[in-house]
């Protein structure tokens, strides 16, 4: 159907959300409750007030009746045996006679409470009693004891007439308050049909409203929401042209436009993801020539360069044993360079070797305990350990999987440059400590040698980065950052402690389990990009 311009109309029920549809079928539901629930809560209350009215009321006022009319006759009969024989013992009934109808009187008087025609009856009552009581009953009651009463004789019909009076008063109270008793149970009977017919209506709209919401979730927002899961598990499955057909209320329609929206852009992506995985396989293989590439160089480097560097080395030594002291100074001097030059070239050599193997050759896991390492390690210090006097000490250390060879190197290299860089005129004293960090162990090397300066604490693990001539002290520059990339291989971090001043304490973190990305850290970005891990 169109309008006027053409353009079609929009249905208004076609643009209602799901929680408008919800808060239209709540709100309905919720009226319609809450009329039953009115008409129920009346219909109880009702019930409640008839059935207190028929207990505590009509049913005790009849029966206090008759038990005032059985307290009424008691006397009667009281009386009249006295009055003919002056027994004083026929006084007793009377007089327990009096005592139970001024009770009964006065529970009878507040159970009519303000229904005057029962009031107006009990008041008959009370005035065919008093006048019995008044022309008969007292005057033979104070009548002497132990002979006939004259006054019985001589009243004897006056007072069956005046007694009838009073039983008929009794009897009209009786019947209007059986009729009041039925009158209250027919209104009983009547609510209570009424209040199971509005219950049963409640529990028939519940069934229904149920039925409708049941309903109306399973075509307004089940059935939308299966088409949509339909669909995209038709995506998933790799049908990516698959259209997402709009169903449902509005905002389940938008959602399905957004889904589909979001199906056309992954498949753009796709396209693109597709041409970069093309690239990066290009690129692992350029890297994996690379990789090949390297293991040629490092296989040059342990043996054809060491040849050549050993025959060097070899002959230059024996030029300075055959003719040192028999040329210049001057020839000495370079013989004397040339031998040191050739001695560290193979140093560096191998030291590059041994970085290089760092993960690569040397990746054995196993339980290793690092208190026998540290052991071993001290044993192959020993000389320069004898030699300084130094004092090395630690705390129990714990047992990780890591590669034995490299936990070898680790501690070689922490402990012979504790050792090596010692304060002048005072032997060396290090502490090596251990203590469980989350997911990690964290070690650290103290020492009270001559420290390194906070503004070196980042260079001293860089490769060939020096502090010191290699006149003052001898090495490569290469063992802290083997150290470096043990610990990372290992998935911990490594740093210089900046406010340790009496000496230098080195702080590094490996984790129990070897990483399944070795040489990737499992420390926060924050620390592994520069913050100083506390020691």
């Amino acid at each position: 159907m169109t309008g006027d311009q053409g353009r079609p109309r929009t249905r208004p029920l076609a643009t209602w959300t799901t929680r408008r549809w919800l808060r239209a079928g709540v709100a309905s539901a919720l009226v319609v409750l809450a009329l039953l629930g009115a008409t129920g809560a009346w219909v109880l209350g009702r019930t409640a007030s008839l059935s207190e009215e028929l207990v505590d009321t009509r049913s005790p006022a009849l029966s206090t009746s008759f038990r005032l009319e059985s307290a009424l006759l008691n006397q009667e009969t009281g009386i009249r045996g006295y009055g003919l024989t002056g027994t004083v013992s026929f006084l007793e009934p009377y007089e327990k006679g009096l005592a139970e109808e001024k009770e009964f009187t006065a529970r009878l008087q507040d159970l009519l409470g303000r229904d005057r025609a029962a009031v107006a009856d009990h008041r008959a009552v009370q005035d065919a009693v008093r006048a019995w009581q008044d022309r008969i009953a007292r005057p033979i009651a104070a009548s002497p004891s132990g002979e006939p009463s004259p006054l019985a004789a001589e009243r004897a019909a006056e007072g069956k007439t005046a007694f009838d009076e009073v039983r008929a008063a009794m009897t009209t109270q009786q019947e209007r308050l059986r009729e009041e008793q039925a009158r209250a149970r027919e209104d009983l009977l009547a609510t209570t049909a009424l209040r199971n017919w509005v219950f049963t209506t409640i529990a028939t709209v519940i069934a229904l409203l149920a039925i409708l919401v049941f309903e109306g979730l399973r075509r307004g927002i089940n059935g939308p929401l299966e088409q949509l899961g339909a669909d995209a598990r038709a995506i998933a499955g790799g049908d990516f042209d698959h259209p997402i057909t709009p169903t449902g209320p509005a905002d389940l329609r938008h959602l399905s436009g957004e889904i589909d929206f979001m199906r056309r852009r992954l498949v753009r992506e796709l396209a693109f993801a597709e041409e970069t995985r093309q690239r990066l396989d290009a690129q692992a293989a350029d890297l994996q020539r690379s990789n090949a590439e390297l293991e040629q160089f490092a296989y040059v480097a342990s043996h054809d360069l060491q040849e050549p560097l050993r025959k060097v080395s070899s002959f230059t030594q024996l030029l300075q044993r055959r003719y040192g002291g028999q040329l210049d100074a001057k020839a000495d001097q370079y013989i004397d360079f040339a031998v040191d030059g050739a001695n560290r070239m193979q140093t560096l050599i191998n030291d590059l070797l041994d970085f290089s193997r760092v993960g690569r050759v040397h990746h054995d896991h196993q339980d290793v305990d690092l208190d026998k390492v540290l052991k071993r390690t001290l044993s192959s210090l020993d000389v320069s350990i004898e030699e300084s006097g130094a004092v090395i000490t630690s705390d129990p250390l714990p047992a990780i999987s890591a590669d034995p060879t490299q936990m070898g190197m680790l501690w070689q290299n922490l402990i012979g440059n504790a050792v090596k860089f010692r304060r002048p005129g005072q032997a060396p004293e290090i502490h090596v400590t251990a203590a469980r960090e989350g997911d990690l162990w964290r070690f650290t090397v103290t020492d009270n040698g001559i420290g390194i300066a906070p503004e070196y604490a980042a260079k001293v693990f860089v490769i060939f980065q020096r502090l010191h001539t290699k006149d003052a002290y001898s090495g490569s520059g290469i063992g802290l950052a083997m150290c470096k990339k043990i610990v990372e291989f290992q998935g911990g971090t490594i740093s210089i402690d900046p406010d340790y001043r009496e000496g230098a304490r080195i702080s590094f973190t490996l984790a129990p389990e070897p990483p399944q990305n070795p040489g990737v850290s499992i420390l926060p970005e924050a620390t592994r990009a520069g913050a100083e891990p506390q020691p």
